[in-house]
């Protein structure tokens, strides 16, 4: 099959791994595969297989006939049969569709507030997804509202993988102590939460004052992220809560981590999840989304927006360090057999070839 797999950025958001993944290992698969960043590069473009077909739009505007024309010539060039859309590139996608109707169009549901994903404004969505041949959600939630509410003959629930990484340095030196580090993998986004978890680590402090907390994740300089530092210095924790940015050396981080946190109010299906569980980490998330079907027995899942019930998980990694390492491993065996690319991949193939 040749298909292209578009994406507004590559900034380290979930939907871009997602992405770069699915065309990385479909290449692994034998297919023709390409990717398309339509606004944005970013750090996952390193992360792109050098046999993985690319092209950067630079698209301005809402429409932006030049990049779309690009990108036209491009597909017609490679023949590529299936465009496979994610989250917000939907709109270009659908203009390609116009000017190419043999063409198939999957479009991916990313969508990270499923909790509130009745209140989504979908008018563009709901238009376009007429030309839609079919839809992949990202959990059970995102299925059932495109299932309502929009035009595809055929939706299906693909639970996110995680591609095995090669080992890294880190790229400098990491703060904290080793053996005593908290990692929280996510872009700052209030759906994300870091807010709540800010509260629990003050709590933690008291009782572990040597434990560290690492905020990684692409700080986009807003009211939210301004909240989040504020409430860092507010709490007197600047010495033991650092926030990382977006780092190329995410892997390694993980590796130099000792308990994997997930605090957000709403979710898909998180691919930072997944990245602790291949890394090895104990994790605690809070239950929204799919969280709670990733984590399964292998680790703690609490209630949302609850700093207690988050403290007392982490606390309790901290102080059964033996039962925590037992529990990594069994997470880590979970990961690697159920959200492995390999069987991703082969209902992937399926799901192609079933349009």
């Amino acid at each position: 099959m040749r298909v292209i797999q578009i994406i507004d950025s590559l900034d380290a958001g979930g939907a871009e791994r997602m992405a770069v993944q699915i065309a990385n290992e479909l290449y692994a698969a034998g297919h023709q595969s390409h990717l398309c960043a339509t606004r944005k590069e970013g750090l996952l473009k390193k992360s792109i297989h050098e046999s993985v077909g690319y092209i950067f739009l630079e698209k301005k505007g809402r429409i932006g006939i030049k990049a779309m024309t690009k990108l036209k010539t491009y597909i017609v060039k490679n023949k590529i049969e299936i465009i496979h859309a994610h989250s917000t590139s939907f709109f270009t996608a659908t203009v390609i569709k116009w000017w190419l109707p043999s063409i198939k169009l999957v479009w991916h549901d990313h969508y990270g507030n499923a909790e509130e994903v009745e209140n989504r404004k979908a008018g563009t969505l709901k238009k376009c997804s007429r030309f839609f041949n079919g839809i992949i959600s990202v959990n059970e939630l995102l299925k059932d509202w495109s299932i309502r509410n929009l035009k595809p003959s055929k939706v299906v629930y693909l639970r996110n993988f995680v591609s095995n990484t090669l080992k890294q340095q880190l790229l400098k030196p990491l703060p904290g102590s080793t053996g005593k580090r908290i990692v929280h993998l996510a872009n700052l986004r209030p759906q994300k939460d870091h807010i709540t978890l800010i509260r629990a680590f003050k709590e933690v402090y008291k009782n572990s004052p040597d434990w560290n907390l690492l905020l990684v994740g692409l700080d986009f300089q807003d009211d939210y992220s301004r909240e989040i530092k504020f409430k860092i210095k507010d709490l007197k924790l600047d010495d033991h809560i650092h926030l990382l940015g977006s780092r190329e050396d995410t892997p390694a981080i993980l590796e130099a981590c000792d308990i994997g946190v997930l605090s957000s109010k709403s979710e898909g299906l998180p691919v930072a999840l997944l990245e602790y569980g291949m890394a090895g980490l104990p994790v605690v998330a809070t239950d929204v989304g799919a969280c709670k079907e990733v984590v399964s027995d292998y680790g703690a899942v609490v209630p949302a927006q609850n700093p207690a019930t988050l403290t007392q998980a982490i606390q309790e990694f901290i102080e059964n360090p033996e039962e925590s390492k037992s529990m990594a491993h069994s997470f880590q065996q979970h990961v690697m057999t159920t959200f492995g690319a390999a069987f991703y991949i082969e209902k992937l193939e399926t799901f192609y070839s079933s349009l």
